[in-house]
């Protein structure tokens, strides 16, 4: 297919400024741009003239956009920052302020030139178009054996990856080995993902294991290999234990290498407690990176946004945004993080007073996030999940002959009885 020539261009800048970059990006991702002529251009032309006879939407006769009574009596927001389309790039005022909170969240970003985000339908929506515009049918994609389900659909269905996988665990942390292992195989390009705190299992590395994942990454880049890392931060910010990385391994991958670059994804969603508004956000970083590189992957996310959803909600880019304005949010998030970390505790303290639980299964390493996860000895987790339901009316998710249990939808008071249930079902 003859690429067009806005394609070109992009592919030019990005090429001119970082080779890596451009060799990582899949035949989609080089043929994707976002249309800055035609319909696009000719609307923002037309912006602020007497007459502007080219938008898509209608309008009340004052001015104002178009809405029905019984919906906007309901929203207590400027009709402007709810009803019209919001651009495929996201609400930049919103993009800024998601900047300006990666650098408060992660200190060790200072000093360290990252593109500004683009807003996506939330995290699955954001990996989505990252496999668009970096994947390959047949790219291997490197990850632990304990991952959200989810990225079966997004990345093997939807884009024909294979999954190259690592124990997640050795001998109590994190497999650093598994993954130089997977990492320096061969030479040539290699797509990584990283999520931290960890779905399913709920575990965040060290400080030390961080420190030894940037050094095998940046070892892998400087023998020749073409690196992407996908950072899915989706429960970011919730670390329960002293010694663990707070920040996200975004901070240090940003400007490793030249070959290596990373996608931070990230959002409201779970960080803000806010899952069905759907705000998510795409930030790039590589060692070296120009304005004019970031600009140019940027155009291509927005226009893979616009090919696929137009853009996200309007209506919900703006309530997260006047969240983030608000001078009680930190106070509101800390908050809400007590209650989580308090379900952890209690989750530590129950498998603390009950030892004779190891005759039936023994808890994985986890510190952070929404979930934890037993290994049964001997038993099917499928068998176990359905005692559950039928006998103890307790419900859990069974992966293999691991159960995951979400503390984070748990009240306090009911965490000793899932894990009596589970002793009982097993015993059964």
């Amino acid at each position: 297919m003859e690429l067009n020539p806005q394609a070109k261009e992009l592919n030019e800048t990005i090429g001119d400024v970082n080779p890596a970059v451009h060799d990582l990006l899949s035949d989609k991702g080089k043929a994707i741009f976002f249309p800055k002529k035609g319909i696009l251009s000719q609307s923002a032309q037309a912006k602020g003239k007497k007459i502007n006879a080219t938008i898509g939407i209608a309008l009340e006769e004052d001015g104002s956009p178009m809405r029905l009574k019984s919906i906007a009596d309901r929203i207590n927001l400027d009709p402007k920052d709810v009803f019209p389309y919001a651009p495929s790039f996201g609400k930049k005022e919103l993009r800024e302020k998601w900047k300006e909170m990666l650098f408060t969240k992660n200190p060790s970003l200072k000093g360290k030139e990252v593109s500004l985000p683009i807003v996506t339908n939330a995290l699955t929506h954001g990996m989505s178009i990252v496999g668009y515009m970096f994947i390959q049918p047949g790219d291997k994609i490197i990850l632990p054996d304990l991952y959200w389900g989810n990225y079966k659909l997004m990345l093997i269905n939807a884009y024909g990856a294979v999954f190259d996988t690592f124990n997640t665990f050795d001998q109590g942390r994190f497999n650093t080995e598994g993954l130089k292992e997977r990492l320096n195989n061969e030479t040539g390009k290699k797509i990584v993902v990283l999520n931290f705190p960890n779905n399913p299992s709920g575990y965040t590395p060290t400080e030390a294991e961080v420190t030894e994942i940037i050094k095998i990454i940046r070892e892998s880049a400087e023998n020749g290999n073409k690196i992407l890392v996908i950072v899915d931060d989706a429960y970011f910010g919730l670390v329960y234990k002293d010694g663990i990385y707070k920040e996200s391994i975004f901070s240090e991958l940003a400007d490793l290498h030249e070959n290596v670059l990373a996608i931070k994804l990230d959002g409201a969603t779970k960080e803000d407690y806010v899952w069905g508004l759907r705000v998510g956000f795409i930030t790039y970083g590589v060692k070296g990176g120009s304005r004019e590189l970031y600009e140019a992957l940027e155009s291509k996310a927005s226009g893979a946004v616009r090919g696929n959803i137009s853009n996200d909600s309007h209506l919900s880019q703006s309530l997260v945004y006047h969240a983030f304005s608000e001078d009680a949010y930190w106070d509101e998030k800390k908050e809400k993080f007590n209650i989580l970390k308090s379900r952890f505790d209690e989750v530590e303290n129950v498998l603390a007073e009950h030892p004779e639980y190891q005759e039936e299964f023994t808890a994985l390493p986890h510190n952070s996030g929404y979930f934890m996860c037993i290994e049964l000895k001997n038993k099917k987790g499928e068998d176990i999940r359905q005692i559950l339901l039928e006998k103890y009316s307790t419900g859990v998710i069974a992966i293999g002959n691991i159960l995951r249990i979400a503390f984070s939808s748990t009240k306090t008071k009911d965490i000793k009885e899932i894990f009596d249930n589970i002793y009982k079902a097993c015993k059964d």
